[in-house]
């Protein structure tokens, strides 16, 4: 077990290190002032495609550096909702998951169910 910490270490602070390695990208999300509408439209629109990519590194590597904290603690490989042991093949495939896969899809279902449920409810109001 403590050689596949060791591995499960090596292997997260690796996707730590290329999750950061974009961080470039906050140069692409500064505005600069053009004077043709379309360039505009096109900056406008690299920005928002950059903003995604950052977001969605910043969220792994959070998840990433949580992995790493638990792999220090002890608690790693233990869904954080269960108890229940994740997985190895899991762990193997994305070895930052904080949910078995059971708790995973109950997560995923709550969290459609949720958005559902808000987009009526925000056209209820709207009526």
């Amino acid at each position: 077990m403590k050689v596949e910490l060791k591995l499960a270490r090596h292997i997260l602070e690796r996707h730590l290190k290329e999750a950061s390695s974009n961080r470039g990208l906050t140069d692409s999300i500064r505005i600069h002032q053009v004077a043709d509408p379309v360039d505009m439209t096109q900056q406008a629109a690299d920005r928002d495609v950059a903003v995604q990519i950052l977001d969605r590194e910043s969220v792994l590597a959070r998840r990433i550096r949580s992995a790493l904290d638990r792999i220090q603690d002890g608690s790693y490989g233990i869904c954080l909702q269960c108890e229940e042991e994740i997985a190895p093949k899991r762990l193997k495939a994305m070895p930052w998951a904080e949910l078995c896969i059971v708790c995973q899809e109950q997560a995923d279902n709550y969290g459609s169910q949720r958005g559902r449920t808000q987009v009526s409810e925000d056209w209820t109001e709207a009526a």
